[in-house]
């Protein structure tokens, strides 16, 4: 960044502190000048800092990634205890352990709504970035989930991505006979079982009623009763069909990239985000995203697609002026072009000049064409709901219990409420 534009920012962002009554800490120079952050972006988050910190002279981001799993298990008892870090990963809505409103409601996240990116975040990400009409979450890149292939595996294979349910049924058939299963699955990691189920239902439940959320929230429908059960009976079926590698219940996430990274897999069904990491794995791979079918009507079909994991601060950050800094970076068409670009996610914001991959050029179509669904459990009124389905659909791949089962526990943690 050039020095005129790196001094302008600072004075932006110094002003912004002292408008919402934040000052820098009265500590040593070098507790000023450290920042400590916890992510779950593993393999992008890394260049953000370094340009972060060489836009920032003397400064020093002291930062952990995990995997999701035990990140939320642990952020939350660290906020609790006092023991969190100044910036940590939130996610948008209200679907598990680390979200926008479980963090925001007991009061452990920052206001950020006088910080100018706030009030220009679209509505539809402005009301996931929120809590009672303020914004704590720094959302800075759309995600979508699909199916996600290697397009030199595909091209080996002789086989074409599937454009119909009946079509995908006999692709993965016809990949398993030739030795390379078409999807690799790690659901070892409990998050990742519902990736396939969220692309199953978008055209499922939603394509069959756009106001399912809304009756969900009214009495009107439940889980049970609905559209859900067919998404549920198609991830079955397409895991009776051969879809996935040996073991899904024995793959982690990290290995599940592997497979797709080096062909040993067509492809992986995962968000967007997963592309950035295929291509650290296999740099020379062109990798491509299209909506999984559903049906066997094309123009049915739905994405999922919603604003991804962002960035909140603790509200007892040890170096508040320095948090906000580094979240007004992110958030800045340098900061989000970089993310954005590296973690292969598309902006919130307009004029971030990022290149999109030409691998989502499907999903930003669906986008722009108004074809997509929010993540599923951004909405639900508490994070039970998700939590509930994540380890009944690891039940559910090791027989100890059945989709019908898993459906009415999640009705019985969604009626629970907030």
């Amino acid at each position: 960044m050039k020095k005129s534009l790196s001094l302008a920012l600072t004075a932006v962002l110094l002003t912004a502190a002292c408008s919402s009554g934040t000052n820098a800490n009265s500590g040593s120079d070098a507790e000023n000048k450290t920042l400590t952050l916890a992510s779950v972006d593993q393999g992008s988050v890394e260049d953000v800092i370094k340009a972060f910190e060489a836009a920032n002279p003397g400064v020093k981001v002291t930062f952990t990634t995990s995997g999701a799993d035990q990140y939320q298990a642990q952020i939350r008892t660290q906020l609790s205890s006092g023991t969190a870090p100044d910036v940590m990963t939130v996610w948008p809505g209200n679907g598990n352990p680390g979200a926008t409103y479980v963090l925001a409601k007991p009061g452990y996240l920052m206001d950020l709504s006088d910080q100018p990116w706030a009030g220009q975040l679209p509505d539809a990400f402005k009301t996931v970035a929120q809590y009672e009409g303020k914004t704590y979450n720094a959302v800075f890149g759309l995600n979508g989930i699909g199916a996600v292939y290697n397009d030199e595996a595909l091209a080996k294979s002789g086989l074409k991505a599937p454009e119909t349910w009946t079509q995908l049924l006999k692709f993965c058939g016809d990949a398993a006979a030739k030795g390379t299963p078409a999807f690799a699955l790690g659901i070892q990691d409990n998050w990742v079982t519902q990736l396939v189920l969220y692309a199953l239902a978008a055209t499922t439940v939603f394509g069959a009623d756009r106001d399912f959320d809304a009756k969900l929230q009214s009495g009107q429908a439940t889980f049970a009763t609905s559209q859900w059960t067919t998404a549920m009976a198609k991830y079955q079926e397409m895991s009776s069909a051969g879809c996935f590698q040996k073991n899904p219940l024995g793959t982690s996430y990290e290995a599940s990239q592997a497979l797709a990274a080096t062909g040993k897999t067509l492809g992986i069904v995962q968000g967007n985000w997963i592309i950035g990491l295929l291509k650290q794995k296999n740099p020379k791979g062109k990798f491509t995203m299209k909506a999984l079918p559903a049906t066997d009507d094309p123009a049915s079909f739905l994405m999922p697609a919603a604003a991804g994991a962002g960035y909140g601060i603790n509200a007892k950050a040890k170096n508040k002026e320095l948090a906000l800094r580094f979240v007004t970076f992110i958030m800045s068409p340098e900061g989000m072009k970089l993310f954005n670009e590296k973690q292969g996610s598309l902006p919130t914001l307009a004029g971030a000049g990022t290149t999109v991959d030409p691998g989502l050029s499907e999903l930003t179509t669906f986008v722009k064409d108004n074809r997509t669904v929010p993540f599923m459990d951004q909405l639900w009124p508490n994070a039970k709901v998700q939590q509930t389905m994540l380890s009944g659909l690891q039940e559910v791949f090791s027989k100890q219990t059945t989709p019908d089962k898993v459906l009415a526990d999640m009705d019985a943690e969604y009626q629970k409420g907030a």
